[in-house]
């Protein structure tokens, strides 16, 4: 597996200036980082893309789609520019030497209708998720679904619904997007869910069950990391927890508090633990 972290730890806007932290990134011994990616950020593509070759770092982008832009709205117009969004995403990750693109690639956050997903949003779903992983085929890119838990989302909860949606799309540049945060609100019995999705895997998050630095608070890390080697997952270990995140990203998560001292101590302290608890459960 590969250790990456989200550069949410500190920012969402990412260019030339933050050299020195991915500087730092790469000296505390993680593989890549994960960028947010819109239309509009990073702002500087080529030199993001230098920086992080030169630095040998390798990369993912996460998007969240925006609430005038999105796949499962009744306005058709909100439809259309939610898949317009989704490929000018993938072009973005393309251009940026990556190869994956994860998120909640459905929906905008904190949309809610106030009833279930009915059959017509979920193929407007598929329809919009179809047309954005061609695009992917087209570049390189695989697409990665995440369930949100129910207070984020109405659409997608669990990895089961994930998988359903990914059947659904039925394209080979799909998968499961699994971040321990949600999973922890949503899922009944996480191993058990983790085996049952083990084939459509693409992607994972490490968070915290309150968003704060792995391996302070109560989830189950020894069965988390232990079923994903067992179920023979090999791809990234993401931590996308937060220490004093930006006023925008902290209404948008409901952090209304500091989860670490920093986030420089939230992803050093992250990636101590993951590398440690993944030694134990590799040989037992």
């Amino acid at each position: 597996m590969k250790y990456g972290v989200n550069l949410m730890v500190w920012t969402t806007r990412v260019g030339e200036a933050e050299i020195v932290l991915m500087s730092r990134i790469k000296e505390w011994g993680f593989d890549g980082v994960e960028l947010f990616l819109s239309p509009d950020e990073p702002g500087q593509l080529p030199s993001v893309k230098r920086i992080l070759d030169d630095l040998r770092l390798e990369r993912t982008t996460c998007v969240v789609l925006p609430r005038e832009a999105h796949l499962v709205s009744a306005n058709s117009e909100v439809r259309a520019r939610g898949v317009d969004f989704l490929k000018r995403c993938v072009e973005r990750t393309a251009e940026l030497g990556a190869a994956l693109m994860c998120g909640p690639l459905y929906a905008g956050l904190g949309v809610m209708t106030g009833q279930r997903r009915t059959k017509e949003e979920w193929q407007w779903a598929v329809e919009g998720l179809r047309s954005a992983a061609l695009r992917g085929q087209q570049l390189g890119v695989t697409l990665c679904i995440e369930p949100l838990n129910r207070f984020e989302t109405y659409f997608l909860n669990t990895l089961g619904d994930a998988a359903e949606m990914v059947r659904s799309v039925g394209e080979p540049n799909i998968g499961i997007h699994f971040d321990t945060f949600h999973a922890n609100i949503e899922e009944r019995h996480l191993p058990e869910s983790l085996r049952t999705v083990a084939k459509q895997l693409g992607h994972v998050h490490i968070s915290e069950n309150d968003r704060g630095i792995p391996g302070t608070g109560h989830t189950d890390w020894r069965s988390v990391l232990g079923t994903l080697q067992r179920i023979g997952y090999n791809g990234w270990l993401t931590i996308e927890s937060f220490a004093q995140p930006e006023p925008a990203l902290a209404a948008a998560a409901a952090i209304w508090r500091d989860l670490a001292p920093s986030g420089d101590e939230l992803a050093r302290r992250g990636l101590e633990f993951l590398k440690s608890m993944s030694r134990e459960c590799s040989i037992e």
